[in-house]
C-alpha cells in the first residue's frame, strides 16, 4: 500500500486528435471522454489513492475556437449535473480550482453546489482544474503575500517571513497534498502550465493512449510503473535505505 500514490493528477490530452482520426469534430472527441473520467474515478476511490485531479480546461484553453470553448463549457455543466447524485452515493469531495471568475453565472453556480453538497463527504477527493494555470496560481499566491506584507506594515507589525511552507499555503491548492503521480496521455511529453510550483518532486508517466480510449487498465499499468520507481527527492539511494 505504501506504493499506491496518495495523489494522482492526470492531464487528459488527445480528444481532438481522437476525433480527428474518425472524421469527427472536435467536440465529438471530447465528449467521449467522459466515459474516461467516469472510468477513472471509479479506479481512484476501487484503489484508495486518496486525491484525483484532473486537468479539465487550461486558462490558454480559452484561445481556441469559440465553438469549442462554447461546446466544452456546456460538456461541463451537463456533466457536473450529470455526476453530482454518484459523487454523493460515493461519498466523494468534489472541489473545483482555477480562475473561476471566468466561468458563466450556470457553470459556477453548478460547481458551487457540487462543493457545497459534497463538502461533507469523507472519501475520494475529487479536483477538476477549470480555466487554471501555474503561472496564474503563482502570481496569485505572490498578490496574496504582497497584501500580506502590505497589511504588516501599515499596522506597524513585523513582515511575514516567506518561506516555502507559506507560499504553499497562499496557492489554490491549499490544503492538497502535491501530486506523486502525473499522468498525461496521447504521448505528448511537456506539462502545459500545469501545477508548475506542486509538481517539483512529482513522477511523470506519458502513455500514448488517447484520452477517450483511457481506462482502468491503462491506469492500473501507470500505477505499475509508479511503484518500480524510486523516489529520492534530492537524496541518495543509501541515505532512503537508512533512514
Amino acid at each position: 500500500m505504501n506504493r499506491i500514490p496518495r495523489h494522482v493528477s492526470i492531464i487528459m490530452d488527445g480528444n481532438g486528435r481522437w476525433a480527428k482520426a474518425r472524421g469527427m469534430e472536435r467536440l465529438y472527441g471530447h465528449k467521449e471522454g467522459s466515459e474516461s473520467v467516469r472510468a477513472t474515478i471509479e479506479f481512484a476511490a476501487e484503489n484508495r489513492i486518496e486525491y484525483l485531479s484532473l486537468f479539465a480546461f487550461s486558462e490558454e484553453n480559452w484561445n481556441r475556437p469559440e465553438d469549442e470553448v462554447n461546446g466544452l463549457m456546456q460538456l461541463m455543466v451537463d456533466a457536473i449535473a450529470a455526476e453530482t447524485a454518484t459523487i454523493m452515493k460515493n461519498n466523494i469531495k468534489f472541489r473545483a480550482i482555477g480562475d473561476l471568475s471566468k466561468l458563466s453565472e450556470d457553470i459556477a453556480k453548478k460547481i458551487y453546489n457540487a462543493e457545497e453538497m459534497s463538502s461533507h463527504n469523507t472519501g475520494l477527493n475529487l479536483i477538476i482544474f477549470l480555466s487554471y494555470a501555474g503561472k496564474w496560481d503563482i502570481l496569485q499566491a505572490a498578490e496574496k503575500y504582497s497584501e500580506e506584507v502590505l497589511r504588516a506594515y501599515q499596522d506597524g507589525r513585523t513582515l511575514p517571513k516567506l518561506t516555502a511552507d507559506h507560499f504553499n499555503s497562499l496557492l489554490s491548492t491549499k490544503g492538497i497534498p502535491d501530486p506523486d503521480l502525473i499522468i498525461r496521455t496521447s504521448g505528448e511529453q511537456r506539462i502545459s502550465n500545469y501545477l508548475l510550483w506542486q509538481s517539483a518532486y512529482s513522477e511523470f508517466y506519458f502513455p500514448e493512449v488517447l484520452w477517450p480510449d483511457f481506462r482502468k487498465t491503462h491506469f492500473q499499468q501507470a500505477l505499475d510503473i509508479f511503484a518500480q520507481r524510486e523516489r529520492r527527492f534530492g537524496k541518495t539511494g543509501d541515505q532512503l535505505n537508512n533512514s
